[in-house]
């Protein structure tokens, strides 16, 4: 059996949300959305839930973290193509979202980032070849 990856992110706006995330060419799987929820198709075994925050906590009992002061996570994706990164941060961008920082290239991997309309870090590499 092949593991499934389903990372729950709570959103202020979720259509917002759902639109920045189809930007940078995500699909949508209509079987798990719906005015609360949004699952955004990131590949065959990683997908990401778009939770309203009233939804995001009836998983947990804590506080949802204040993105604009702390960081609640960083999520790292693989991406094909150093052009790829690049295109990915590009989009986000265009679309809202920010970065921190500037690319890196070690030599054999190429990375980037960029964070979401609500705060998330979104790490993006390539990798190329085996680390020196």
């Amino acid at each position: 059996m092949t593991t499934q990856a389903f990372i729950n992110l709570p959103v202020a706006d979720l259509p917002k949300s759902i639109a920045f995330f189809e930007a940078l060419g995500f699909k949508r799987n209509p079987q798990f959305c719906d005015d609360n929820a949004a699952c955004i198709v990131i590949s065959d075994t990683l997908y990401v839930m778009l939770l309203v925050h009233t939804r995001f906590k009836d998983f947990t009992p804590k506080d949802i973290c204040d993105t604009s002061k702390a960081v609640e996570v960083l999520i790292s994706l693989s991406c094909d193509s150093r052009e790829q990164v690049d295109h990915l941060v590009a989009q986000a961008l265009a679309n809202g979202g920010t970065t921190y920082d500037k690319p890196e290239d070690y030599g054999f991997m190429y990375t980037h980032s960029f964070v979401d309309l609500d705060g998330h870090g979104w790490g993006l590499l390539h990798m190329s070849g085996a680390p020196a």
